[in-house]
């Protein structure tokens, strides 16, 4: 099994930055893949970034050039820098993790990110 905790969310005004991080504890050595969706009410979850453990990274269109997803295997723990945040970026945010065999998913508990002025 793998547990997340992310941390970083909060309230931002429009055209501001923020940090999320999710640290991973557990069985590590069979993490494939990290990333990172969000969700807002009456909406299916997606994705918005995601890296493997060779360090392809995968972005939403509507986040390309302003959010950057980073994976720290020393610290066993992905980042997510968002800048240029906009009001579309409001949403809980969720770490996910994905283990072999059998692509398991893992899911952190969520992170508001509110971005108003």
């Amino acid at each position: 099994q793998v547990q997340l905790v992310e941390s970083g969310g909060g309230l931002v005004q429009p055209g501001g930055s923020l940090r999320l991080s999710c640290a991973a504890s557990g069985s590590i050595s069979r993490i494939i893949n990290m990333g990172w969706y969000r969700q807002t009410p009456g909406k299916e979850r997606e994705l918005v970034a995601s890296v493997t453990g060779t360090s392809i990274t995968n972005y939403a269109d509507s986040v390309k050039g302003r959010f950057t997803i980073i994976r720290d295997t020393v610290k066993n723990t992905v980042y997510l820098q968002m800048n240029s945040l906009k009001p579309e970026d409001t949403a809980v945010y969720y770490c996910n993790a994905i283990i072999r065999p059998g692509m398991t998913s893992y899911w952190g508990q969520g992170t508001q990110v509110t971005v108003s002025s």
